[in-house]
């Protein structure tokens, strides 16, 4: 019988997946742009989450772009700090799962990194 064995990501790949999240909170798609291109081809681990963060910060930055124009309605007031803590928060639960060698998907995201 043939054992399967499922290696887990390296140190260094899980907190460069970890940072790629977290940077979102800070630098917007910037962060997880640069690690995705720096990495891409080093770490399917690293390339998987970076992607993942990027298109999740570039859904943040549609979302922020409509909350923009809303504000003139009023809405859009309501929805900036909304999208900021949500931001953070799955953020957060991104960087914990990639700390833990886990994938982690947004619960929404609009994918256009493929």
């Amino acid at each position: 019988m043939d054992e399967i064995t499922v290696s887990t990501p390296g140190k260094d790949d899980r907190n460069f997946a970890m940072l790629a999240h977290l940077l979102g909170i800070f630098t917007g798609f910037l962060g997880s742009l640069i690690i995705w291109l720096v990495k891409k081809d080093e770490s399917p681990f690293v390339a998987q989450e970076a992607k993942e963060a990027l298109n999740f910060q570039i859904t943040m930055v549609i979302g922020g772009l409509i909350a923009y124009v809303l504000s003139f309605i009023l809405i859009g007031l309501l929805l900036f700090p909304v999208l900021y803590i949500l931001n953070i928060i799955f953020c957060i639960l991104g960087a914990v799962a990639a700390s833990k060698g886990q994938g982690y998907r947004y619960p929404f995201a609009i994918r256009l990194v493929n």
